[in-house]
């Protein structure tokens, strides 16, 4: 997988990802600062011309830098929920094809200290670059599992003891009103359509977000950072009372 971006190759670095780096040129402190890092691990910096790195990135804004990453483990939900640090906090993606939104999921799942990402392998956003540089590098640091199918992923979180929480406009249950302390996995939809039926009839619990204005819903990186924040919030505060 290819990324681009000067902060995402950092983190990338910083997580010992970085199988190979392309620069187009090492002026500026930055630029400096990711070759440093590079140098330092031992990855092969490659000076090229910004036409290559254009290419690579078909077209977004590398900075100047565009690095290849290794392949990251494969994780399933199980292992997510096995290496978690009780109580698990995972999030469950259902077709989010966008890869702003995917970037700035996994931004806030690292933000949040969540233990990991469900996503579909198929009908999904690509994890590459758009969706690297959108989480601002946070895709480095997060644990990923691809799986097929999601409606099954669910059924397997549930099995494992971890509540799942599934975000719907008409959810009869208001996000803050559910205990998140719990071992619990957030269950995403896809942008416009929502969560699918047969994943949404898996969900232990359907939650709203109060809407006061005039529009009915949130993008769904916002819906997934006004929850994860709201796990945060109860965590912390059960840990101050213990």
């Amino acid at each position: 997988m290819l990324i681009f971006g000067i902060n995402p190759v950092i983190e990338a670095l910083r997580a010992r990802r970085v199988a190979r780096l392309r620069i187009a040129d090492r002026g500026g402190p930055r630029i400096g600062e990711v070759v440093a890092l590079a140098s330092a691990q031992g990855v092969d910096v490659q000076q090229v011309s910004r036409a290559i790195l254009d290419h690579a990135a078909h077209g977004g804004a590398h900075q100047g830098v565009v690095a290849e990453l290794i392949q990251a483990r494969d994780w399933t939900p199980a292992d997510l929920v096995r290496e978690a640090n009780p109580p698990a906090l995972i999030v469950v993606l259902d077709g989010i094809e966008d890869p702003q939104n995917v970037g700035a999921i996994l931004r806030t799942a690292d933000a949040v200290g969540a233990h990991g990402v469900i996503r579909q392998s198929r009908h999904a956003a690509a994890l590459g670059g758009a969706a690297a540089k959108a989480s601002a590098g946070a895709i480095a640091h997060v644990r990923i599992a691809e799986v097929v199918n999601i409606a099954r992923a669910v059924e397997e979180l549930k099995a494992a003891d971890v509540w799942t929480v599934g975000l719907a406009s008409d959810g009869d249950k208001l996000y803050s009103a559910l205990d998140l302390t719990l071992p619990t996995a957030i269950v995403l939809g896809a942008e416009g359509t929502g969560l699918r039926r047969l994943v949404r009839d898996r969900c232990d619990w359907l939650a709203s977000i109060p809407m006061l204005g005039h529009v009915e819903s949130l993008n769904v990186s916002v819906a997934a950072g006004v929850m994860l924040f709201e796990a945060l919030r109860q965590r912390r505060a059960a840990s101050a009372r213990d």
